[in-house]
Order: structure tokens, then sequence, then C-alpha cells
């Protein structure tokens, strides 16, 4: 049986373990993206007083909204979606499909829509998919996708606005 110090050791040292990691490997990411050059720039002042906080959070400091909470993963209309941040069109609403993640989910983006880096965060090798134009992380991809590409690009709604087809 554990004691209450070893208890209270124990959760001192995940919890560190956890904000050491968290801002170890987000300070080498956002140095990398620092470095990247996009058409459409901004300063954090202009993308604090473009954004909402969440999409601030998500587009430019890296983050995930929670699932199931954006109104995009029900979007069902003929339409296009856009990066929040700079308004380039990035799917189709015709790649949309529903994965059950409870994100936005398509399988396929617009041509020189997205760029793609490879992602270290949380202990493990994935693919980030960010805005090619500003460079807002919009989500990650994944291999287990339905045909004709197999991919799964999961999407942060917030990250991104829709755009109904037959609108200006």
């Amino acid at each position: 049986m554990m004691s209450k110090r070893g208890f209270l050791l124990s959760g001192a040292t995940a919890v560190g373990a956890a904000i050491f990691g968290g801002s170890f490997f987000r300070s080498g990411k956002s140095e990398a993206k620092a470095t990247a050059s996009f058409p459409v720039t901004r300063s954090k002042a202009e993308w604090r007083a473009q954004l909402s906080p969440e999409q601030y959070k998500v587009l430019r400091d890296h983050g995930t909204e929670r699932p199931f909470t954006s109104p995009l993963d029900a979007e069902k209309r003929a339409g296009r979606f856009h990066c929040a941040g700079c308004d380039q069109a990035l799917f189709d609403s015709q790649t949309k499909f529903d994965s059950g993640t409870g994100w936005p989910s398509f399988y396929d983006h617009l041509p020189d829509a997205v760029g793609k880096q490879e992602d270290n965060t949380l202990f493990m090798t994935r693919t980030e998919v960010h805005c090619s134009r500003c460079g807002g992380h919009l989500g990650h991809v994944f291999e287990d996708g339905p045909p004709p590409t197999g991919l799964r690009y999961c999407m942060n709604g917030v990250a991104m606005t829709f755009q109904p087809a037959g609108a200006a």
C-alpha cells in the first residue's frame, strides 16, 4: 500500500515531467516553425487580435481542441473548408468523412493547400498538417483513412471556417 508521502511524491514527479516534457517538446517545435517562411505572416499581437483565444491556441501554439466540440465535425453541406487564419481554401466537402474521432476528417486536401512536417511531441512521431499560406497548425494526417488515398486528415475544426458552395 502506498503511503500518503509516496503518493504525493509520485504525483509531483508526474506533474513535473508533464510540465517539463510539454515545454521541452513545444519549444523545439515553435523554434522550427518560427524559422519557416510563409506568404502570410503576422506578429503575435496581430494574430491575437485577429483570432479567438481558441483559434490562436490551435493555429499558432499547436494546440488541440477537445473532440466532439466543433460544429464543423457535423457539417454535411457542399462547400469548402478554409483556414481560419488566412482564409485559404484547404479541403473540399466531397473529401470529408465521418471518422468517429470527434474532429473533422478528410481523405484529401486541395492542391498546394497544406504543408506537412514531422511532429515528435507526446512521445510519438506523427505528421503535422499546417496551412501552406500562413503556417497555421491544422491537425495531423494518419494512414488509416478510406480509399482512394487511405489517409485521414484529422483537423481541428476551430482552425477552419466553412464556406457553403455558391457563397462568395
